[in-house]
């Protein structure tokens, strides 16, 4: 992609959460006098759609503790001019102009602009099945959808929920509906739970929740729901058919981008939209960023798509500041991500197996037991380290860690290996910290690649 030059000064965002309003924010830090316009489909602006499962769960008792800055504060106190409630259904980048529908007065207009950034997220994935669009069934991608959730339990007192999806989503909202006191069950498509983890690490995940009482059924293909005066009343699977009160979906997120057709706007993977390290489409004046673009897995050295608010937030930054006239670039990724389930924790980066093999990389891999502090420290909790190399080299290629407290966040050191290129002789030599109540002499993970290395 050719580097573009803006040659007007009016900036259109579409989308206000995280990529977005980085990117509006950053613009107007840097050019006091510009005119910013955002438009936002739902009612609310920079906010946390992770801490949404918290929300739901009452461990935050405040929807607003989740808002980070208002569309009010926005407007008032930064100068940028949110309309929330809008909806961008158009885009026409060859008269460079958009359609707007606002929704709350019913009505279409066109705007224009002289700069575009399209930062409209991701939304949860449902299969176009009997009874999809009934009352009960809920997508968690935004606060919106949060609040919906938060209301039907209030409001209907539900016994029984059925997670339709093990990823991460369905782990957390599992977690938040035990906390609220329902009966849980989770049916997945794919053999295993988390299917971001090798098959192996995703069976710990199996289990634990078994262990804490939720029902588990993997293998399992969603065939439709059964409803009853439009509420759901079941969700009917490949081999059963389950009573329950409500539905979450958690069978993933695909990019908001299917306002984009006719647009001449270039998708790639998952129908993300594909940028440069500037952020920028194919194009000229149009950015992109956040969980609706494409980012540049920097293991594998291909395209990726990952909806993650991390992600989100800096994309948006190196969007806005490349719209700002300033020189940023967006190096990639390699997959970070951490999730919680009651006592237990998961955590992953880099590549899985099959992805390596996908590569024709040769390579080798490595689990380890261990402990997350001294053994004869009180409160030591059960670790699990799985590290992944080439053969040969010892350049590491990915980890994964499922544990207990104390455990996930040790995925920060394998992830800065794997961004710096490091091997595993690298890892062994780290001048990691230790003292008794944090971890063993020997971190879990420097165990691992010491167990590893024997491999190579």
């Amino acid at each position: 992609m050719t580097q573009h030059k803006s040659k007007g000064n009016k900036l259109v965002v579409i989308g206000g959460d995280a990529a977005g309003m980085s990117a509006a924010s950053k613009v107007r830090r840097e050019n006091p006098e510009r005119e910013i316009i955002v438009f936002e489909k739902s009612s609310y602006t920079s906010y946390s759609a992770c801490g949404i499962p918290y929300f739901i769960s009452n461990t935050i008792p405040d929807i607003n503790e989740l808002i980070v800055r208002s569309p009010e504060e926005f407007r008032e106190k930064y100068d940028i001019n949110v309309h929330i409630q809008h909806e961008v259904i158009q885009v026409n980048t060859k008269e460079k102009k958009i359609k707007v529908k606002d929704i709350e007065g019913n009505k279409e207009f066109w705007e224009s602009y002289d700069q575009l950034l399209i930062a409209t997220g991701a939304k949860a994935y449902c299969p176009d099945v009997k009874g999809y669009n009934a009352d009960g069934i809920f997508g968690v991608s935004n606060l919106r959808s949060g609040v919906k959730v938060e209301k039907f339990i209030e409001e209907e007192k539900p016994k029984k929920a059925v997670i339709i999806g093990g990823g991460y989503i369905g782990l957390e909202m599992a977690e938040a509906l035990l906390i609220r006191g329902l009966e849980v069950t989770i049916i997945n498509k794919s053999p295993q739970l988390m299917n971001t983890l090798d098959p192996d690490m995703g069976e710990k995940i199996s289990e634990a929740m078994k262990g804490l009482g939720i029902t588990v059924y993997c293998g399992e293909a969603l065939n439709y729901f059964k409803t009853k005066d439009n509420k759901v009343i079941a969700v009917v699977s490949e081999n059963r058919t389950i009573k329950t009160d409500m539905v979450i979906l958690g069978m993933g997120a695909l990019p908001n981008t299917g306002f984009l057709k006719g647009s001449g706007i270039d998708l790639g993977v998952k129908n993300a939209i594909k940028v440069n390290a500037q952020m920028q489409t194919n194009i000229e004046d149009v950015y992109a960023a956040g969980d609706c673009s494409e980012t540049l897995d920097l293991t594998s050295k291909r395209p990726t798509h990952i909806a993650l608010g991390t992600v989100a937030n800096k994309t948006g930054l190196v969007a806005g500041s490349n719209l700002a006239g300033e020189k940023s670039v967006f190096p990639g990724v390699v997959g970070t991500a951490v999730c919680k389930l009651c006592s237990y924790e998961v955590a992953r980066t880099g590549l899985r197996e099959k992805d390596i093999e996908s590569l024709g990389i040769e390579y080798v891999t490595g689990t380890i037991d261990s402990k997350t502090r001294a053994h004869y420290y009180p409160g030591a909790k059960d670790i699990t380290v799985k590290l992944l190399a080439e053969k040969n080299s010892g350049r590491l290629l990915g980890g994964q860690i499922v544990g207990m407290e104390g455990a996930a966040k040790r995925i920060d050191v394998i992830a800065t290996a794997l961004t710096h290129n490091l091997t595993l002789q690298n890892i062994i030599d780290l001048d990691l910290s230790y003292a008794p109540p944090f971890s063993p002499v020997w971190d879990p993970v420097q165990t691992a690649a010491r167990h590893l290395i024997k491999s190579i």
